[in-house]
């Protein structure tokens, strides 16, 4: 599904940076021709174009970590449209020291602070897991949702990259080069970055989801005695980084180091493969090294000194070049609350793919630029969310979607490879939930309501409406209050319908006269048409205030005899539901 480059004042974002990605990979693979320094590597195409992600399994990786893989996923999708080859690479740092017991994991609790200090992959799973580490663990479901995500991606593991010595000489030349690495971050190290409080979460239950991985605020390699060595090692009896290198020499590689435990030793660097770099000189030396062109980052690494910024300067002593590298936004959440309570943590893309389909999620990131912030619906807001991809779905299929619009939707719906798989009649997530709710999962029941929804194109079996209706009857069972579940009464309220009033009475007989309006818009017209009609007024007339007034009062009366509350699911959808004679009786026929 290709998409035609358009005008500065109309393309959507991603063609922009697939644009300047472009440009500055020929730029390289140019220089690099004519016998300069620069990265990039031709590709079966003449040209190889590198974007990046880095994630940390360090704990549940959530929706807000998802957009530093979805950010350079849609940029380098676009550049395989436009014929180019990509590779777009997720480092896994799961070579990164566990830094804290993260809240909200099953079966975890303080006494695993005993591992902070260790490599990832050196930390037991959690209990009752199938993997064979905590990075093991986590790496799971993430990758599991980056397939059904259609994202296509390389994986580099830290670990192995660190202790099979691919880095050996990257990080040999850094201990060289060590005076220049410090001085440039000693031009960084005593200012202190702007008061101003950007990207702040909308409210408390947040917060945790906001939270960046923790690299950029972990030391620089600056030893107590004031020394700098960019190298920290893990130790090699207690297994954590709670070490100080207190010497090396660069001559024989000899580097002398002392941990927390006790332990002391000196090892040679050129054949030790039990430490790395530090951060703010890890991520510079793999832009070098793997060549990168593009790389987003969140706020955390993007403010004047952090590890984005000081890497700009510090990748030029690996003979490379910063990538761009956009700042992306704070992906809040939609009912956290609700959320926190439920699972006791953030949110992850597996749990949003139980509740949404591939495309919607694809499309929340899509349609807004890297630096806008978005929130992402577990609450009613679903509901809201989904109309408007339905409505950007017939728009499209019509031509009259806008061009930002339509670029959006073609990069949800599809990828290079081809279209995601979707569902066959996408009936609205809103009717289905409803559905879903009243039929409390009965797939007969269910199957009976949708069939008479349209009468002249009827569904004939459940196989047509999924994945959707999974989807909507996972939200209702996980993220709607049991007290907010609707039950229909199993006989009629004879208290309330005697206590109607005469006009209440004749708005009921008028319903009842249904026969011919037995569908869904047959019943929407119906409902809404009642109170107009007791006013003397068309069906089809416009309403006015006073009109409205009387709809409301009408089905609050309706609610109230059906389900005994004043509110409800959406009335043409539960009169569908409770079937055309369970409605006459209720209502007193």
């Amino acid at each position: 599904m290709p998409i035609v480059a358009q005008s500065t004042e109309t393309a959507d974002w991603v063609s922009r940076y697939a644009d300047e990605v472009i440009a500055e990979a020929e730029r390289r693979a140019g220089a690099k021709k004519d016998g300069g320094t620069a990265d990039g590597a031709p590709g079966t195409d003449g040209l190889t174009v590198v974007v990046a992600s880095g994630l940390s399994p360090s704990g549940p990786i959530h929706l807000g970590n998802l957009r530093e893989v979805m950010t350079p996923h849609l940029v380098a999708d676009e550049v395989r449209r436009r014929g180019h080859t990509v590779r777009h690479l997720i480092s896994w740092d799961d070579y990164d020291r566990y830094r804290k017991v993260p809240a909200g994991v099953a079966g975890i609790d303080e006494s695993w602070a005993e591992h902070i200090g260790k490599p990832l992959t050196a930390v037991p799973a959690p209990a009752g897991s199938a993997y064979p580490n905590w990075a093991e663990h986590f790496k799971a479901a993430m990758t599991e949702a980056l397939d059904a995500l259609g994202v296509e991606y390389d994986g580099i593991s830290q670990t192995t990259q660190y202790t099979s010595g691919a880095y050996r000489e990257q990080i040999l030349h850094a201990m060289r080069h060590r005076g220049d690495i410090d001085a440039i971050l000693a031009q960084y190290r005593t200012k202190k970055a702007p008061g101003k409080k950007s990207q702040k979460p909308v409210d408390e239950a947040e917060l945790e989801a906001a939270e960046g991985s923790g690299a950029a605020a972990e030391d620089d390699g600056t030893t107590a005695g004031g020394g700098y060595y960019p190298y920290k090692p893990y130790c090699t009896v207690c297994n954590k980084d709670l070490t100080t290198v207190t010497s090396y020499d660069d001559e024989t590689t000899e580097l002398a180091y002392t941990c927390a435990c006790g332990h002391a030793e000196t090892v040679k660097l050129s054949t030790f493969d039990h430490g790395k770099l530090v951060w703010k000189v890890d991520w510079p030396m793999r832009w070098a090294y793997e060549g990168v062109i593009f790389e987003p980052s969140g706020v955390d690494h993007s403010s004047p000194g952090s590890s984005f910024q000081v890497g700009g300067q510090i990748v030029e002593i690996f003979d490379g070049v910063r990538p761009i590298g956009p700042m992306y936004a704070f992906v809040g959440i939609s009912g956290m609350a609700k959320m926190s309570s439920s699972k006791g943590g953030v949110p992850t893309p597996a749990d949003a793919l139980k509740i949404m389909e591939p495309q919607l999620l694809r499309w929340l990131y899509a349609r807004r630029r890297p630096n806008q912030s978005f929130k992402i619906a577990f609450d009613q807001e679903i509901q809201r969310l989904y109309d408007e991809w339905d409505k950007l779905e017939a728009k499209v299929a019509e031509g009259a979607a806008l061009p930002a619009d339509a670029a959006a939707h073609s990069r949800a719906a599809a990828t290079a490879a081809g279209e995601l798989p979707r569902t066959p009649r996408p009936l609205p997530y809103r009717t289905l939930a409803s559905v879903a709710d009243i039929t409390a999962g009965a797939e007969d029941q269910t199957l009976r309501i949708l069939s008479e929804l349209d009468p002249a194109r009827p569904i004939t079996g459940l196989d047509e409406v999924r994945p959707r209706l999974d989807r909507a009857e996972a939200w209702i069972n996980t993220y709607v209050d049991a007290e907010a579940r609707t039950v229909v009464r199993a006989a009629p309220d004879t208290e309330a319908l005697a206590g109607l009033g005469d006009e209440a009475r004749e708005s009921l007989r008028l319903l009842l006269g249904l026969d011919s309006h037995w569908s869904l818009d047959g019943l929407t017209t119906l409902v809404y048409g009642v109170p107009k009609i007791q006013a003397g007024f068309p069906a089809d007339a416009k309403p006015t205030p006073e009109l409205k007034a009387a709809q409301r009062n009408f089905f609050a009366l309706l609610y109230q005899l059906l389900v005994g509350r004043d509110t409800g699911p959406r009335l043409p959808t539960l009169l569908l539901a409770v079937g055309e004679d369970r409605v006459r009786r209720l209502l007193g026929a």
